[in-house]
């Protein structure tokens, strides 16, 4: 098999979820915390970005595959949750905020899955308010990984606090939108 570039990407993706935690169980002697701080949030940044440029490729390159698609958002889902559970052990997060998202994660994608299987994926396919949520998600993880000041008089831990409620209000709106739309399939009677 011929690894395409936008799959090398999302592996690249996958690679740097061990690089992130570990980067904040280094020794303070070899890395300050502002300095992990930074580093950990540009690796997380990195991570989105590859997200968003593989998918471009992957459409621009006509580089598309099955494995592609499969990969990605599991890729995607990795990174979130490690980042998530990452901040839960730093005291950045709630657990249950975590726990709501995560969760979501999981229930969509096995919901996602089981469409596929009737053939009806289209029928729960990534809306606008995903990708919102997913944006949210991106911002507050960013925020709370960095935990350091960027801009003066702007606390990044209240912005990462902020976007991550916004970001499990769009989590918990979006799986009861996507729950309505196949709900005449798990009650076992389609749409006509």
């Amino acid at each position: 098999m011929i690894l395409k570039l936008p799959t090398a990407l999302t592996w690249f993706r996958i690679v740097l979820i061990p690089v992130l935690v570990a980067i904040y169980y280094i020794p303070e002697t070899w890395l300050l915390p502002e300095a992990r701080n930074w580093l950990g949030a540009s690796i997380f940044v990195a991570a989105a970005l590859t997200d968003w440029f593989d998918g471009y490729l992957a459409r621009a390159l006509g580089a598309t595959s099955a494995f592609g698609a499969f990969l990605d958002p599991v890729a995607d889902k990795l990174i979130v949750a490690a980042a998530l559970i990452l901040l839960v052990q730093l005291e950045r997060a709630e657990s249950y905020l975590a726990v709501i998202i995560i969760g979501r994660e999981i229930t969509i994608s096995a919901l996602r899955e089981w469409m596929a299987q009737l053939g009806q994926v289209k029928s729960v396919a990534v809306r606008m308010i995903g990708k919102i949520k997913t944006g949210a998600q991106m911002v507050a993880i960013t925020a709370l990984l960095l935990h350091e000041p960027v801009i003066p008089y702007v606390s990044t831990p209240l912005v990462g606090t902020v976007a991550l409620w916004i970001a499990v209000i769009l989590t918990l709106w979006s799986m009861f939108h996507y729950l309505r739309l196949a709900a005449p399939y798990l009650k076992g009677k389609p749409p006509s």
